[in-house]
């Protein structure tokens, strides 16, 4: 069963509203089908037999946003796809899955690929109503997925973020009262993917459970995507393409 479909211009904020509890509601938030992080690991790292693993991020071409779609599986990546499409929902906090979402989802029906674990550029359960764009997209098209945003939209992180972290460190994110789920549940993690020893100390990315996946599966595999970035390569290397393509 897959997400609500994606709204008319028309659509009032309720209406937004209302179809982000339905997806939360429709969202695994445990692991149920997504690859183990070893299994992870070998498709961006070289393996045999890996599952796909595709990474997804997105790009504005004036009024248009364009969505990139990376597949990798055995250390390589064996496909990439781009779709546009034109936004017709504002840019609103907490709604971003609508003015993104649609060409998220073009780019990656656009593969002949099938995904086993999509790792998206956004937020999954991390989000007031527990459905961020990661959500909205793995229940659109019935897929793990795992989002990874670069800031905190909401939660309470359970230790302080300040100060400089080692690489693999992982702090709780717990809901708090702007999030729909109960107070203390643990929506994601602050994901210490990479430090340097330079002056200035590198932030965490925030790594959340988006659609059959658990909480501590998700921040693992957000580690095991990584290849000397920041970012989980798929990720990385989406970024790359959607600015490409608005060139």
């Amino acid at each position: 069963m897959g997400a609500p479909a994606w709204p008319d211009a028309d659509a009032d904020h309720e209406d937004l509203l209302a179809i982000q509890h339905r997806v939360a509601e429709r969202a695994v938030f445990e692991d149920a089908g997504a690859p183990t992080p070893t299994a992870v690991e070998r498709a961006v790292h070289g393996g045999r037999n890996s599952p796909v693993v595709v990474g997804v991020d997105q790009a504005f071409d004036g009024d248009d946003a364009v969505s990139a779609a990376v597949a990798m599986a055995d250390g390589r990546v064996i496909e990439r796809a781009t779709a546009e499409r034109e936004t017709t929902i504002p840019y609103i906090p907490g709604l971003l899955s609508f003015r993104e979402g649609p060409a998220v989802e073009a780019a990656i029906e656009a593969l002949t690929v099938e995904p086993d674990l999509l790792l998206i550029d956004g937020s999954g359960r991390i989000h007031y109503r527990q459905a961020g764009l990661a959500t909205h997209i793995g229940v659109a098209v019935e897929t793990p997925a795992v989002g990874v945003a670069k800031a905190l939209l909401c939660g309470r992180p359970r230790e302080s973020l300040a100060g400089r972290r080692p690489a693999g460190v992982q702090i709780p994110i717990e809901a708090d009262d702007e999030v729909t789920a109960p107070e203390g549940t643990i929506v994601g993690h602050a994901v210490q993917t990479r430090q340097f020893d330079s002056p200035r100390a590198i932030n965490p990315v925030f790594v959340s459970p988006g659609h059959r996946v658990g909480h501590r599966r998700a921040a693992r595999i957000g580690l095991a995507a990584c290849d000397g970035y920041k970012l989980p390569e798929p990720i990385r290397l989406a970024d790359h393409a959607a600015g490409r393509a608005t060139e």
